[in-house]
């Protein structure tokens, strides 16, 4: 049976470009049947990705068949995940997020899990030699996965060992990582397709903070403005599409990659009063601006206090 390769649900570029990379490594190396698939549609880096590397979008599934083989990559949360994934036959995990808990396995199984700042660039030591065997698309998508999480080397997850696996690929596709990472800031940049529900759901992740659940969303732009100005509407949907994802309310960051900073929308006292506790914010309208906020994983999950 083909092994399944998956990211987290939502998949952002290291969720849609990691599957491809591992699926190629196990068809073309150690010799596995194996098959890349989104738990979603890419947001629209992931996108550019696959168009600017001719890669084929990967078919989306919404669930597991009991037995199905498969290989969990960038998450290892069940939350993120398909609800029959403790019926499936997991066989590997590759993650630099923290553990969670709550996955089960029919035996033994591989499981890495780095603190770096991408699961691409794990992928990349895990390979070897193999890795300089990837075809230009392969390491085009290792890269754009690398800069994407790094916010090309402006996250604090951002490690030594990232960015040299960064500039390797870079170099031996001749690509100018300022001038690449700009084509892909603006892609990502561009929501103008998007509703609002989508925007909130777009790149986000579940979160319980003192028994009050939180969708936990993050828009990173070059063009804060263009989602700012969208903020009474973006506002107003929150209510909706927590009721529907079965949380007490949305958060949403939006990271202003060029300047580094964050602006958290306001909407309510509950979410005033995590602002000024989870960062010690004064907040005195219906955004606040946070200097230096850049990274959910590393800046504000850890954060978030009531």
């Amino acid at each position: 049976m083909t092994t399944l390769v998956f990211g987290h649900k939502s998949p952002d570029t290291d969720s849609t470009g990691s599957p491809i990379l591992w699926a190629w490594y196990l068809n073309e190396v150690d010799g596995t049947d194996a098959e890349p698939v989104l738990l979603g549609e890419p947001n629209t880096e992931a996108a550019f990705m696959l168009e600017r590397w001719s890669l084929p979008k990967p078919r989306i599934i919404a669930d597991v068949e009991p037995g199905q083989p498969c290989v969990i990559v960038d998450t290892n949360n069940p939350a993120e995940l398909p609800g029959a994934i403790n019926e499936a036959d997991i066989q590997g995990i590759i993650d630099h997020h923290k553990l969670v808990g709550g996955l089960e396995t029919k035996g033994p199984i591989d499981i890495t899990v780095r603190p770096l700042a991408c699961t691409a660039t794990i992928m990349v030591d895990l390979m070897g030699e193999h890795a300089a065997k990837m075809p230009d698309a392969m390491k085009g998508a290792a890269l754009t996965c690398i800069l994407s999480d790094t916010l090309e080397f402006r996250s604090p997850t951002t490690t030594a060992h990232d960015r040299a696996v960064a500039e390797r690929l870079a170099a031996d596709l001749g690509v100018d990582i300022a001038s690449y990472a700009a084509e892909m800031f603006a892609a990502k940049s561009d929501v103008s397709a998007f509703s609002d529900a989508e925007l909130l759901r777009m790149d986000s992740k579940e979160y319980e903070v003192a028994g009050t659940k939180f969708r936990v969303s993050v828009l990173e732009t070059t063009a804060p403005a263009t989602v700012l100005d969208r903020k009474d509407s973006l506002m107003q949907s929150m209510q909706d599409v927590a009721a529907e994802d079965g949380v007490d309310q949305v958060l949403l960051f939006v990271v202003d990659i060029l300047n580094e900073e964050a602006t958290l929308l306001v909407p309510n006292d509950l979410v005033k009063t995590l602002a000024e506790k989870s960062f010690g914010a004064t907040v005195a309208g219906d955004h606040v601006v946070l200097p230096g906020v850049m990274s959910r994983k590393k800046q504000i999950i850890p954060n978030l206090a009531l």
